[in-house]
């Protein structure tokens, strides 16, 4: 029976909150800091990069879907993999996954503190750090109805700046500026561009879709979880995809000397300079700093509820990461742990951390695929004709799209992560006893 009195993850979210918190998790503005680089790496083929990107996301959000059907409770891919498959790998994907989650704030803080400090040189980045990390952490705790509505409104900003690029852009090419053409094939095919080199840049712009799994996580805390996330997974998807795609296609068009770029990191302000003059440049940054923030707080949301579904059932010590705040109704000790994690921006550089970032998201993403595979295809035993492409083909082609993009994940990512997957590992190994027995299972009750 249960205990009405205990606190638990109240139910508050409607398909509006929970699509707008996998976009603010996915801060699409982020598009444009990277374009300057990956433009590089594609020869300008970056729609054509962003249109296999988003096929091969789709894939693995088609297994989110049906797994969420069956799982809905917090967790996300650590609960998947653990019910699926066993206990024992549902552990190491969580633990692995955990790093993908409890890093991004930290990076949005590094972003922030070195933009701000570019701006405002007497004031150290050490300030702009605490004090972001200190925002982020409070919204947080003061509950998951505060921290979406406040995400509506940063996305918004976001998608205005969208919205403004596009308009600026055809302005501009209709008045002969870059191609001078509305329409051309040109930013989607390049003949001296290898399938290789075009499929190595792709693992990159995969990260740039995280979001569409950050929903599962809210599980617990959305209203009708079993209609409701299956269609924010898709719609989250789809409009990250649509946004980025279009987005590379007119700054190709309107900025196709990519290689005259002063600083490939910085491009996006070039281009902004060049459709939209000073002003725009100032909306840019302005939004850069708002997306970095709906960012933070989203993947500090996400982070706070794996720990919390880890720690409910003793995976990890419950009295720490299975507390629930009887006040705000959120897990407050998990955001404090996180927003410590996020202080680690003070000292460890960004290449470590996105490396972290792209070992943990790949992991996941390729259990995930396999999760659905064994849940239906083997337990469920859906194995008619129907059943064998739902449940054997299209998992089985979305994890060889990800395993073959985590294969192309650099050295110092796979030694980086390789060393977290490794401590996992022998915790798994203290914790059941050297596997004589399995580790705590997540029940699936329902929050209150």
């Amino acid at each position: 029976m249960k205990n009405i009195d205990s606190p638990t993850l109240k139910r508050s979210l409607t398909l509006v909150h929970v699509v707008f918190f996998g976009l603010a998790f996915m801060a699409p503005k982020t598009f444009f800091a990277t374009y300057g680089v990956a433009v590089h790496s594609t020869n300008g083929m970056m729609p054509t990069a962003y249109a296999i990107a988003l096929v091969a996301m789709l894939f693995t959000a088609y297994s989110y879907v049906q797994l969420v059907k069956a799982f809905p409770t917090a967790g996300a891919a650590y609960t998947f993999t653990q019910k699926s498959i066993s206990p024992h790998i549902g552990f190491i994907v969580g633990w692995t996954i955990i790093i993908d989650y409890m890093f991004s704030p930290m990076i949005s803080a590094l972003i922030v503190g070195i933009s701000l400090k570019a701006y405002f040189p007497s004031i150290p980045i050490v300030v702009w750090i605490i004090l972001f990390i200190a925002v982020i952490t409070t919204v947080n705790i003061l509950g998951i109805k505060l921290a979406a509505k406040l995400n509506i409104y940063m996305l918004l900003l976001q998608i205005l700046l969208f919205v403004l690029f596009f308009i600026l852009s055809i302005k501009g090419l209709l008045e002969g500026k870059g191609t001078g053409t509305l329409f051309s094939t040109v930013p989607f095919y390049d003949p001296g561009v290898s399938v290789p080199t075009l499929l190595s840049v792709v693992p990159i712009l995969c990260f740039s879709f995280l979001g569409f799994d950050a929903v599962t996580t809210l599980s617990e805390e959305t209203k009708n979880p079993k209609k409701t996330l299956p269609k924010a997974i898709y719609l989250v998807t789809l409009i990250g995809g649509f946004l980025f795609i279009t987005g590379s296609y007119f700054a190709q068009l309107i900025f196709p000397e990519f290689q005259s770029f002063k600083d490939p990191e910085s491009a996006y302000l070039e281009i902004a300079m060049y459709v939209g003059g000073s002003l725009f440049v100032s909306f840019f940054i302005a939004v850069g700093l708002t997306s970095t923030t709906a960012s933070a707080v989203a993947s500090g949301t996400s982070a706070s509820r794996i720990l919390y579904a880890m720690g409910r059932e003793n995976v990890l010590p419950k009295k720490l990461f299975g507390y629930v705040s009887p006040k705000y109704h959120t897990p407050v000790l998990n955001i404090l742990l996180i927003g410590a994690v996020a202080l680690s921006a003070l000292f460890i550089n960004l290449t470590t951390a996105v490396s972290f970032v792209s070992f943990g998201a790949l992991f996941a993403f390729f259990f995930v695929n396999l999760s659905v595979i064994a849940h239906y295809f083997f337990r469920e035993r859906k194995r008619s004709f129907k059943g064998t492409v739902q449940y054997l083909i299209i998992p089985l082609i979305g994890a060889a799209l990800i395993g073959l993009f985590f294969i192309k994940l650099d050295q110092h990512s796979l030694l980086l992560g390789g060393a977290w997957l490794f401590i996992g590992f022998i915790y798994l190994l203290n914790l059941t006893k050297m596997f004589r027995q399995p580790p705590p299972e997540l029940t699936f009750e329902e929050a209150q």
